[in-house]
């Protein structure tokens, strides 16, 4: 499904490094003075051509908007990754894989995930919407499309998605766009967009929905009939309680929307994130 939106690049660090298939087991060793990978014995120390790999290819990875992570892979794991000693003992499993922190720490900004992580409907939900809100920051903040009214949209376009996400961060990053002038653009859209995806990064509560979905509410307060505002709201409560999907209520928030046009609501990213086909809220 995903295939019909995006363009998947398949990079494998390990075989890229040299270690070839079928090749031996590797882990990561902590030493005096610093984490090695090596195979499992310690007598193969394969760092300096995993970093040779990571050099070359980082510059390569500038353009793509996500990245799906291989779990538990001492080169390819995002978290909980095991670390031994230098007798190969495990000491700690809060590791990273040696690629994955490569890569996180280049472009902090890019959505990441595991793949196992992905089977679970609302972590695969988030990192889907993160990657469609990342692209329109690159495409259209990003690079030298930057400007204030640039800027100014791309929080317009997705207030009620941080609203959603993260009130808090909601409540700092409106100010901070409010006073254009007190600091150099590019390091305010720096502030601006870390903040902003480090509230995307953020789990939504059936109850951060619903105070999002009041909020569209209000705008449609002229659109809609007495009757259908009462079964929207019945709706909502119910998502709430969680008898039916979030597709549901925000299906009749959209309905009411097309029916009668607020032109604010129009460029609103929070009631259509994605391609519908891709049926993310038919889950969460």
């Amino acid at each position: 499904m995903l295939s019909k939106h995006f363009e998947f690049r398949s990079v494998c660090p390990e075989l890229e490094a040299g270690l070839g298939v079928p090749r031996p087991a590797i882990h990561l060793r902590e030493y005096e003075n610093g984490l090695r990978l090596t195979d499992t014995k310690g007598t193969a120390d394969h760092t300096e051509s995993m970093q040779a790999f990571i050099d070359q290819v980082m510059p390569a990875l500038a353009d793509l908007r996500g990245y799906i992570l291989m779990a538990k892979s001492p080169s390819c794991g995002m978290e909980r990754i095991k670390v031994h000693n230098a007798e190969g003992q495990v000491v700690h499993r809060d590791g990273r894989g040696m690629f994955a922190e490569a890569l996180i720490r280049t472009y902090p900004l890019m959505p990441v995930e595991e793949e196992g992580r992905l089977n679970d409907d609302m972590l695969r939900e988030n990192f889907i919407e993160r990657v469609f809100a990342y692209d329109d920051w690159m495409q259209n903040v990003a690079g030298g499309n930057l400007s204030p009214k640039a800027l100014i949209e791309f929080h317009t376009r997705h207030k009620f998605q941080l609203l959603a996400h993260s009130e808090r961060i909601y409540r700092q990053l409106g100010p901070m766009l409010g006073d254009l002038k007190s600091q150099s653009l590019a390091d305010l859209a720096d502030r601006y967009i870390h903040g902003f995806m480090e509230a995307m990064s953020q789990k939504v509560s059936r109850g951060s929905h619903v105070n999002a979905m009041q909020h569209l509410m209000g705008y449609l307060r002229d659109a809609m009939a007495d009757a259908d505002r009462k079964v929207l709201m019945e709706q909502i409560e119910a998502y709430h309680r969680g008898e039916i999907p979030l597709i549901v209520p925000m299906t009749l928030l959209r309905m009411a929307q097309r029916r009668e046009p607020v032109d604010y609501l129009n460029t609103q990213q929070y009631l259509t994130p994605y391609p519908d086909e891709l049926g993310l809220r038919n889950k969460v």
